[in-house]
């Protein structure tokens, strides 16, 4: 990523500030990415899982995507408010709190002996790790160029998403070896290192360390005299019909490969093409790469093009047709399933690009709350498909068991994984209904 000559060129008179060098804006941003990367590995976690987790809580398939989901209700309730504390308190200060709670609620998830405290783990997990994102954003409008920021939005989730590969294969190998508690608990562990290390390390603006800021904004933070006062930030953003198309467009991407990769699509493949449960991890893992590759190379297409409502919307129409194809063509062979749940991963990607599409409608006093609304939209579809799936799933169930484990048929997987298609096809047409020149 270029951050401009002035980051790169001493300036004459050492008083004047400088932008940032590259490796020190990395190392910020960097941090605040690791913790993203580690709230992913916390968001799939379960898809490894589900049999442990079932048998260890006594649950069915819609107590478990309830059990999966408890993460996603804390994490979208915390978006709005996310955005709002990074706007006034600034990334620092979230980004370490979120570490230390996010470390107690693993704490309590991997300890737990019941599906009451399991819940109260997951939901603790999912409200702390809901700052990361937002977060990272926000010190990437300070530390980088307004010209990439499509880009490092895009690289943001792919750095996130190799987060969610490590609970793929090898925290499905973790676990054989050590069990799923164990496993879990070194999580909270690398939560507490990494909460540490923000708090010494990070700083909301260059001017922390004597740089120029990219950010028109002034350069202290937290800013208690802002333009916009909390609530009055948050309807001066709702007035605008982009923030209600915008943010109610990526539920049904996200949530489909999330709801999929991140919890169903390994019982599924092991029903389908009677799969282990790696491979059928592996075929996941691939579809969330192909995610984190689609949101890099989309994302700086669309800074380059300046188009994002055309490429957004193609993308949610390739996405949406990939799913049809997967769950309802009879006789798909296993090569053009994988083939075409990369092509899915890939067109999800496309959903980065709606940051910087609604992040332009809004000044910058506002880049934070109107991220934590159009993020709560991105994933808000995960919290009611799993659950929803999950509850298909026992309403079609045909009385199989394995030890005592209840066995799904495919057409219970393509009944639960319908609901999903149809609010893909909804995202097209909220999509399509924007306005690329809307400004707030």
């Amino acid at each position: 990523m270029n951050q401009g000559i002035a980051s790169t060129v001493s300036s004459p008179d050492t008083s004047i500030p400088v932008y940032p060098p590259l490796r020190l804006a990395l190392l910020v941003w960097g941090l605040g990415i690791l913790f993203y990367c580690l709230g992913f590995y916390q968001r799939v976690a379960p898809a490894v899982m589900t049999a442990e987790l079932m048998a260890a809580f006594g649950v069915t398939a819609a107590g478990l995507g309830n059990l999966s989901a408890a993460y996603y209700y804390c994490y979208v309730a915390m978006q709005i408010p996310t955005g709002i504390l990074v706007d006034f308190w600034g990334p620092r200060r979230v980004l370490a709190g979120g570490g230390v709670m996010a470390a107690m609620g693993t704490f309590v998830f991997s300890l737990s002996t019941n599906l009451f405290w399991a819940n109260i783990g997951r939901a603790l997990i999912g409200g702390a790790v809901a700052v990361g994102f937002v977060a990272a954003l926000k010190l990437a409008g300070h530390w980088f160029s307004p010209r990439v920021f499509a880009t490092t939005t895009g690289v943001a989730l792919f750095c996130g998403v190799l987060g969610a590969m490590t609970a793929g294969v090898p925290l499905r190998i973790q676990i054989d070896e050590f069990g799923w508690r164990s496993s879990i608990f070194a999580a909270g562990v690398l939560h507490l290192l990494l909460a540490g290390a923000t708090w010494m390390l990070v700083r909301d603006d260059p001017s922390a360390k004597g740089h120029k800021s990219y950010s028109s904004l002034p350069s202290s933070l937290p800013r208690p005299n802002r333009s916009y006062p909390a609530f009055q930030g948050i309807r001066q953003v709702l007035r605008f019909r982009n923030t209600w198309l915008l943010t109610l467009a990526p539920g049904g991407l996200v949530g489909s490969i999330l709801s999929f990769a991140g919890l169903w699509g390994v019982p599924f493949l092991e029903v389908r093409f009677d799969l282990s449960a790696v491979s059928a991890a592996a075929v996941c893992s691939l579809m969330m790469v192909c995610w984190a590759a689609g949101g890099t190379i989309l994302g700086r297409i669309s800074d380059r093009t300046g188009r994002k409502k055309t490429l957004y919307l193609l993308c949610c129409l390739f996405g949406t047709a990939s799913w049809a194809v997967m769950i309802f063509w009879p006789g798909l062979a296993l090569s053009a399933f994988i083939g075409l749940s990369a092509l899915a991963g890939f067109a999800t990607g496309g959903m980065t690009i709606g940051f910087a599409f609604i992040k332009e409608s809004f000044p910058p006093s506002l880049e934070g709350t109107v991220m934590g609304v159009y993020n709560t939209g991105m994933m808000v579809g995960t919290p009611i498909l799993q659950p929803l799936i999950g509850w298909t799933l026992d309403l079609t169930w045909t009385g199989g068991t394995a030890k005592g484990i209840r066995i799904y048929t495919l057409a219970s997987y393509q009944a639960g994984f319908s609901v999903m298609l149809l609010w893909c096809v909804l995202s097209c047409f909220f999509i399509g209904f924007s306005r690329e020149k809307e400004r707030g």
